[in-house]
């Protein structure tokens, strides 16, 4: 049976990975990443913590230019389908446009978690989780999925999130940030070196 989650206050505290690594032209993709940094501390979102900017290669590997990444953690009185949405707003305010899965990106918010929500259920996440990566290529949820689905997988998210939330515990691994860093492989960790 599934945990249920029982809110004992409006205020939401989300964790978002930020990317660039397309950059428009004059700027670079460390610009447009701290830029976004401060959209993440406007009214209605409180930015609480921000992590060091990182370089990582793309992904899949040779997909494009390398990544910029950070990661941050803010609060709002939103749910968490109305914090992608606004999220979705910023990445459009600089220009980022919705056309490949995995594409090169002016700016890429995702949102990795809401407090220990699980959406919609654990049942539908797993499917997500399991996903072969020859079908998450081409297939994206149509619902949010929380926590987001890749989180454990990824050096270019845990080594920034371990930075700002290193004991946050996933709410279905039951693991800490740190410790999902600690399990992937060496090389890949390795990887994502700080600016």
């Amino acid at each position: 049976m599934d945990q249920q989650y029982f809110r004992t206050s409006d205020v939401t505290q989300f964790s978002i990975a930020l990317g660039s690594n397309k950059p428009p032209e004059g700027r670079t993709s460390a610009e447009i990443v701290t830029a976004a940094f401060a959209e993440l501390d406007k009214d209605p979102l409180s930015l609480v913590a921000r992590s060091a900017l990182y370089q990582s290669p793309s992904f899949p590997a040779g997909a494009g230019p390398d990544y910029v990444n950070a990661a941050a953690i803010v609060t709002a009185r939103l749910s968490p389908q109305d914090m992608l949405a606004h999220l979705h707003d910023i990445e459009a305010a600089f220009g980022r446009e919705r056309q490949q899965r995995w594409g090169n990106r002016v700016l890429d918010l995702d949102l990795l978690a809401a407090d220990q929500i699980v959406l919609p259920d654990r049942a539908t996440f797993e499917i997500w989780r399991d996903l072969p990566l020859s079908r998450q290529m081409t297939q994206a949820p149509d619902q949010l999925i929380l926590p987001h689905p890749r989180l454990a997988e990824r050096a270019f998210v845990l080594v920034p999130l371990a930075e700002i939330a290193p004991d946050w515990r996933h709410p279905v691994f039951r693991q800490t940030v740190r410790d999902l860093r600690d399990v992937l492989p060496r090389g890949d960790v390795e990887q994502v070196t700080r600016l």
